[in-house]
């Protein structure tokens, strides 16, 4: 039987179990609960605690993208959850924290290189953030401790994303925006709000000085994205 040392693992997350069996149950694969069997001992696998995962999952990000894009319409928002929840991306967020190397495996699911499944990780994953939920005591207490160990990990995905991409909305609206020669496209500060800690910034995207878009950002680079967004969806080409 593999050895359960989950120490290294609660450093890494932030946070340490008062029920370890808990997090052990998080991370027995099918597998291993399987072949525990065939020995006589009864051992749980994380399907279910992957399934209430999954639900902690989408409301804690729900409620981000909600608070972090009051602009934003529903069906972008949707769009936003739907790729930081997918599978690529949990699995992604389980290698982060290594989780994999903590992974209760079958002897056949290990020589299989289960530790690196995408499909593996990310069920370890939901059940993780549903073992943390319920040790910290589900309700409220549990929601506030599952957002202190996603939402960075959260954030970072979608400064990643930000980042990474090719096409951004200043960059289509202003390629549409070329389309009419001698259109001339511009972005103004027109408000800021809150203390230097936490800046509320309010852009307007200006086409030959008209207001086209008008976004709000913690940063004017962020400003300036939504307000591109919001002029791209005045045009049609969003919905």
């Amino acid at each position: 039987m593999q050895a359960f040392c989950p120490e290294p693992l609660e450093e890494t997350i932030g946070y340490h179990f008062q029920n370890r069996e808990l997090l052990k149950e998080a991370l027995t694969h099918s597998s291993y609960a399987n072949e525990s069997k065939t020995k006589k001992q009864r051992v749980v696998c994380n399907e279910r605690l992957e399934f209430l995962g999954d639900t902690v999952l989408s409301l804690v990000v729900s409620e981000f993208l909600f608070r972090e894009y009051p602009d934003l319409p529903e069906g972008i928002l949707t769009k936003k959850r739907a790729a930081l929840v997918q599978s690529q991306a949990l699995a992604s967020y389980a290698r982060s924290v290594g989780l994999g190397e903590y992974l209760l495996l079958g002897n056949g699911e290990e020589r299989n290189c289960g530790r690196e499944r995408q499909s593996t990780l990310e069920n370890a994953f939901e059940a993780l953030l549903a073992a943390i939920y319920l040790d910290a005591g589900a309700g409220e207490c549990g929601h506030q401790t599952v957002c202190a160990f996603l939402l960075p990990i959260i954030q970072k995905e979608l400064a990643d994303d930000f980042h990474s991409s090719h096409v951004d909305s200043k960059t289509e609206l202003q390629q549409l925006i070329q389309q009419a020669e001698g259109d001339f496209l511009e972005y103004e500060v027109v408000c800021e709000s809150g203390p230097d800690h936490d800046k509320e910034f309010e852009v307007a995207a200006k086409l030959n000085s008209n207001v086209i878009g008008l976004g709000k950002g913690h940063s004017k680079r962020e400003a300036e994205q939504n307000a591109a967004m919001e002029a791209l969806r005045l045009f049609g080409e969003i919905h």
